[in-house]
């Protein structure tokens, strides 16, 4: 989901707790530390790990880039990558021309007929729009065979154009050569155990500080650790309700789990519902922990919350209806409207 969405949504969390509404009533920040929790998963991996990654081939198109010489390199790093049993990290590079121009090239996987094929496109502005007539003369498709048993993976074209390029880990399984999409994204930084580390860490950290200060301690390091733990816990489960998941027990598990499937992490209406959603429970906790509260809560909840859910859910169930996509290209576009997201911020 967008950040804004995973901000409010740490921000909620924490004003389930009294003590933290009737603390930042009083000026502390705990609710604001929930949201800050609440966006930290994807801090880390855009800011951070993906600079750490290690590539076995990065592939640099160059000025004017030949859509055979990027197929060749590519399915040359599948093919090691399945006899040598070998994980290989590829980086496909962007091209860029100028201070607003970027030229795009698209790759796609094709398991049906086990072949990769790549094209040259048209130039587009950092919004990612084309100019017409912009793309190269004689430009032409390029097909390649693996020449390995490869799974059904990415069936969507992956364009490559702005900002920095993707990334594909090919890895053999059994007799299959499976094709992993920003391998570097949802790992350690998307899991449970870091909820919970964290979580703790905020928690000795606050009653450190206050046994230093004051020789004593209060129950701040309590809240402090829960907010900023559940709030971290919440993005990585808002994360699971999509297609790509997330590896929820690192370092005891090595590979993401697939994800619920129940929406797209970039789709409008998930993400106003959510952001909706997180608003009226704090407006709700807010009210119910106040000395006066004034709202009703079953009607409240039932008009405020339940009432856009089941309106705007089955709005967004509608709009989903009969549109089949396959389930990779889905999680391809989640974690490509993070990154462009990030990225952009």
């Amino acid at each position: 989901m967008k950040g804004i969405t995973h901000f409010i949504s740490g921000v909620a969390i924490a004003t389930f707790f009294p003590e933290v509404v009737q603390g930042a009533a009083a000026g502390s920040v705990l609710p604001m530390l929930g949201g800050i929790a609440g966006i930290l998963p994807d801090t880390l991996d855009f800011k951070f790990a993906r600079y750490f990654e290690k590539y076995d081939l990065e592939i640099d198109p160059g000025s004017e880039p030949e859509a055979r010489d990027i197929a060749e390199r590519v399915v040359g790093a599948m093919r090691k990558a399945y006899e040598t049993d070998d994980p290989q990290n590829v980086m496909l590079h962007t091209v860029r021309l100028g201070g607003d121009l970027w030229r795009q090239y698209v790759i796609r996987f094709d398991p049906a007929e086990n072949e990769i094929a790549v094209r040259i496109g048209p130039v587009v502005n950092t919004g990612q729009v084309p100019f017409p007539g912009s793309e190269p003369e004689g430009a032409e498709e390029v097909r390649l065979k693996v020449g390995v048993p490869m799974v059904h993976t990415y069936d969507a074209e992956n364009k490559i154009d702005i900002f920095s390029g993707p990334s594909f880990k090919f890895e053999r399984r059994g007799d299959q050569l499976h094709v992993h999409f920003l391998d570097w994204h949802r790992r350690w930084s998307h899991s449970l155990t870091l909820a919970a580390a964290l979580g703790l860490g905020a928690a000795g950290t606050a009653a450190l500080v206050e046994l230093l200060a004051q020789g004593g301690l209060s129950r701040l390091p309590l809240w402090m650790g829960l907010v900023v733990g559940l709030g971290f816990a919440g993005h990585v489960l808002e994360d699971q309700l999509g297609f790509m998941g997330s590896n929820l027990f690192f370092p005891f598990s090595k590979r993401r789990a697939i994800g619920l499937q129940l929406l797209r992490s970039g789709d409008a209406i998930p993400n106003f519902l959510t952001v909706w959603t997180a608003v009226a429970l704090i407006v709700f906790n807010l009210d119910r922990f106040s000395a006066a509260p004034r709202l009703d809560p079953i009607l409240y909840l039932l008009l405020a919350v339940a009432l856009p859910f089941v309106v705007l859910g089955g709005l967004y169930w509608l709009q989903r209806r009969g549109k089949k996509e396959a389930r990779e290209a889905l999680r391809q576009r989640d974690i490509v409207t993070e990154s462009q997201e990030v990225q952009v911020g």
